[in-house]
């Protein structure tokens, strides 16, 4: 199983970059688990400074920007 986090706030790009990531994960046909990190602290031990982040099994993905469900969908099959 995939697990799936969104960094930020609850900013509309955060709301956006998560949608984004669950319409992708679906249409991927994995299993998955999204979660939504807004605990500032929690952030950074990402080593992540701006927002709106997502991050693959651990790893940091995307940092800053909203990208489309493709994009992420190939992101997180790799």
């Amino acid at each position: 199983m995939k697990k799936l986090q969104i960094l930020g706030t609850g900013c509309a790009k955060c709301i956006k970059l998560a949608a984004n990531t669950e319409e992708a994960a679906k249409k991927a046909g994995i299993d998955y688990e999204i979660e939504k990190v807004t605990d500032i602290n929690q952030i950074m031990k990402f080593g992540v400074m701006m927002t709106p982040a997502l991050v693959v099994d651990g790893k940091v993905k995307v940092v800053g920007k909203v990208l489309p469900p493709a994009e992420i969908e190939n992101l997180i099959k790799d």
